[in-house]
């Protein structure tokens, strides 16, 4: 949901960021500012900066950077919303509902009534675990070596034999027919009526990243099939954009994540310490669920079974990871079948030593298509080696495709040119050229970029206006949002503008104006940039002339590219380059 900026301001403005980071983490005061170990690298000396003034932090260790909202969304996981949302509620601030249409406002009333349902349930079937009925359940949990603390975290119960003991529990409660049905916690025959959904099977509460209960697997004790029953899809289950256990792994503080195929995989790992598992539900891994661990990790690690159904998935999860873009690995837990058989097997210490070892999952990849050719039989290994050209053409990057096939060679003890023949052969038969990076036309690598020619400029006018405003009254003729072609640097131009024309900036703010992390990460580097003593004066100026000068290039520049037949825009051009060759000739005294 959208909130109003004023709504976003209040909730900010009724916290103190140093309340809020210190129930986080220990900071203590030390000068103007509080320091503590930055929680989201590892470090042994304090470099985690939060600001009391300017209601923001800093880490001079890693860079990162922000407001309350940024650390929250950071620390969490969470979303904007999700992070004014939780924010809310310690303001003491009531979140604005009137943007609802009444369609969506039954939507969110039936939402909210059927998380109510699977909240009560969980809580019965945890009691029914722990009652004289739910012994079976228990002894199966213990059994697979769970301990009483790991069958807690997880909130592990048990559905009773009998087939309407919930259906009765959660009538007793007050839940309708309809939302029981449309939960997935029971299902309607006309035989018998409405019955239980889950009946004799250990129950495993299935959680969001909110850590609210969506939906439910449950493991049948005895022989009947299905083995594991899960909840159905529903308004607030979505299987392919949920992943068990990640409500725990999304704080791991590591950088990756360990995709498992099974519950117990998921509990197992956890118990043992390795808190980063997560598992997908019932289902074929997806690209939705790929695109949720994008916002927790920056590497996924494949643990799934190394049966033949196994592989199978992994090699569909490695080209699923690939298009949304993040590097996977995959452990290899031979001779045993999952991560629960290998801990109990093995031990915590073999596990890490396979996690440091996991195999790149090009190579594994390789390694799987390999099996399907005989590579003593010259015919064969040139039908793999083909096989591997074409492997390598998905490489569209070309320093990244010339180091795999220099891995590749070393590997296979291919011919570098000789594979790199073969891979440009196949691409142009295919009319699927990968793309070659571009060389200078000089013999000197040229080190400009674009960065540093549009954004640094940008960037640095922008610090260096914040560190000296008086700077901007002086200068404020030649300069205006709109010479700023980053629409992020754009909107934080004008605020800083408005602010410094009203006697005072606020820079927490400023970076609550921006609604994704990396956005207000960005912006907070504005504040958290300190400029290069650059002598005074002269010297000074000149500096700042140069950065300003080349801002106003750029615009001019872009304006004259993109105003068309536009007059409005073409008479904006031609008032730039005026100020330019005005600007070029003003002098400001930095004394």
């Amino acid at each position: 949901m959208y909130y109003p900026e004023e709504t976003v301001e209040e909730v900010r403005s009724r916290l103190d960021i140093v309340d809020v980071i210190s129930s986080y983490i220990k900071i203590q005061k030390k000068g103007s500012s509080y320091f503590g170990l930055c929680p989201f690298h590892n470090e042994k000396s304090p470099s985690f900066s939060v600001s009391q003034e300017r209601q923001m932090f800093h880490c001079f260790g890693c860079g990162v950077s922000g407001n309350v909202y940024t650390f929250v969304m950071k620390y969490e996981n969470l979303t904007f919303q999700e992070a004014i949302e939780q924010l809310a509620g310690r303001a003491g601030v009531t979140l604005p509902v009137s943007a609802y249409s009444e369609e969506d406002k039954k939507r969110e009333s039936k939402k909210e009534r059927l998380l109510a349902a699977n909240k009560e349930a969980a809580k019965y079937f945890y009691y029914q675990l722990r009652s004289p009925q739910g012994e079976k359940g228990l002894t199966y949990l213990k059994e697979r070596k769970l301990s009483e603390e790991t069958i807690k975290q997880f909130g592990l119960g048990y559905a009773n034999p009998t087939m309407n003991d919930l259906v009765r529990y959660l009538k007793q409660k007050g839940f309708e027919d309809n939302i029981l049905t449309e939960s997935g916690l029971a299902v309607f025959d006309e035989k018998t009526g409405l019955r239980d959904k889950f009946w004799n099977r250990v129950i495993f509460p299935i959680q969001d990243t909110n850590n609210r209960v969506i939906g439910f697997g449950g493991r049948v004790m005895g022989d009947a099939k299905p083995k594991y029953l899960n909840s159905p899809e529903t308004l607030v289950f979505d299987k392919g954009r949920n992943l068990y256990g990640l409500n725990f792994a999304k704080s791991s503080r590591k950088e990756y994540v360990i995709l498992c195929e099974g519950y117990m995989d998921v509990i197992a790992m956890h118990q043992a310490g390795f808190n980063m598992a997560a598992a997908s539900l019932g289902t074929a891994f997806t690209g939705g669920q790929a695109n949720l661990l994008r916002r927790y990790a920056k590497e996924v690690i494949l643990a799934y079974d190394s049966d033949g159904a196994g592989v199978n998935a992994a090699m569909r999860a490695i080209s699923i990871l690939k298009e949304t873009g993040i590097p996977a690995k995959v452990l290899n837990m031979e001779p045993y079948k999952d991560p629960d058989e290998f801990i109990k097997a093995l031990g915590k210490e073999e596990f890490e030593k396979r996690i440091e070892n996991a195999e790149n999952s090009f190579f594994y990849e390789l390694r799987i298509i390999s099996r399907d050719y005989d590579l003593k039989d010259p015919e064969g290994k040139t039908r793999f080696y083909r096989e591997i050209a074409r492997k390598l053409c998905e490489f569209s990057e070309e320093v990244e495709r010339e180091n795999y096939i220099e891995a590749v060679c070393e590997k296979y003890n291919i011919g570098f040119d000789s594979l790199r023949k073969l891979v440009l052969g196949y691409a142009a038969a295919n009319g699927d050229v990968p793309v070659r990076a571009e060389k200078p036309k000089s013999g000197i690598n040229s080190k400009t970029t674009h960065e540093d020619n549009v954004k640094k400029p940008q960037q640095l006018f922008l610090t260096w206006i914040i560190e000296e405003p008086s700077l901007y009254p002086r200068i404020k003729k030649y300069v205006t949002p709109e010479d700023f072609t980053l629409d992020i640097y754009k909107r934080a131009a004008k605020r800083l503008f408005e602010e410094i024309d009203k006697g005072s900036t606020d820079p927490a703010g400023i970076i609550s104006m921006f609604t994704e992390e990396e956005e207000q990460t960005e912006v907070a580097k504005l504040f958290n940039t300190h400029l290069t003593d650059i002598g005074s004066g002269r010297e000074k100026e000149k500096a700042f002339k140069e950065i300003f000068i080349k801002l106003k290039k750029n615009s001019y520049e872009y304006l004259s590219e993109h105003s068309g037949s536009d007059a409005d825009a073409l008479t904006r051009a031609v008032e730039g380059k005026r100020l330019l060759e005005e600007l070029n000739k003003l002098r400001i005294d930095f004394e």
